[in-house]
């Protein structure tokens, strides 16, 4: 199955970023992809953290939504749209929520990012706790390819990945693909993101696929790129380091099926 890892440099205008994503999801589309997976804060790098609030949409209804179940009917492409804000109940605070579409536009899953990103080193603080709520749930779904291999999906959002052990529940689902859209800063990134993506890969005996926001944003951010591919061994097999750009790679099913016959530490966990 061939993936695309849509890395963007997201702007403050939800309409300008949809655009982009419009643009490089035909690219991925284009290009023979199936699944297509839209970095973290895809729609909207605000310029603000309370500017998710006002653009925060109801489950099921709203322009990002609609976006995405459009142009996974448009483009034929499963659809993992990165992150947009869905509302809690609470004025104050939002989902960050990862929704999967199929190609007939309709909504297979939905993933509420629970872990929440807390960052001070002193000259850099960021606090996703003051308009984001967690979720509580890992999710998978099921996605069946063209080769009629159905692909087990794990979802997860950025900060998830210093969490391994909500990637051990995923595998335990049966997940063979861990799907990761992040928006890791140029500081974290540089010191973490990729050992963290193979190490989840490593341990699970899975593919990963990690679309990212890359580079300098209207709002001043500058976010560390880097989306990758890793196969189940640990090796990255693709990568585009920095700005917006599409990144393809074929998955074989048969690679996590080999590895976990040779190697198989899933079955050997006693915690």
């Amino acid at each position: 199955m061939k993936v695309a890892a849509i890395q963007m440099v997201s702007a403050v205008a939800r309409e300008a970023n949809l655009s982009r994503a419009h643009a490089l999801l035909g690219e991925a589309a284009a290009a023979g992809a199936e699944l297509a997976v839209l970095p973290e804060y895809f729609c909207m790098m605000g310029a603000r953290d309370t500017d998710k609030l006002a653009l925060r949409e109801t489950a099921g209804a709203g322009t990002v939504q609609g976006f995405l179940a459009d142009a996974a009917r448009e483009f034929g492409l499963w659809i993992v749209g990165g992150t947009l804000p869905l509302e809690t109940g609470d004025e104050t605070h939002v989902f960050n929520s990862s929704l999967a579409y199929a190609p007939d536009s309709q909504r297979v899953a939905r993933y509420d990012k629970i872990h929440l990103f807390f960052f001070d080193n002193g000259r850099e603080r960021y606090d996703e706790r003051r308009v984001i709520a967690p979720g509580c749930e890992p999710v998978c779904f099921d996605l069946p390819s063209r080769d009629g291999h159905r692909w087990r999906i794990g979802m997860s959002v950025c900060y998830d990945l210093r969490f391994p052990e909500l990637y051990r529940a995923l595998a335990r689902q049966g997940a063979e693909l861990l799907l990761v859209p992040s928006a890791f800063t140029r500081t974290t990134g540089a010191a973490h993101w990729e050992v963290l993506l193979r190490a989840r890969a490593i341990e699970n005996l899975a593919w990963v696929v990690a679309p990212a926001q890359g580079g300098i944003h209207e709002n001043g951010r500058q976010t560390w790129g880097q989306s990758m591919v890793v196969d189940p061994w640990g090796t990255v097999v693709a990568e585009r380091a920095v700005d917006e750009g599409v990144v393809l790679f074929d998955l074989d099913a048969e690679q996590v099926t080999r590895a976990r016959a040779q190697l198989p530490a899933l079955s050997h966990c006693v915690l």
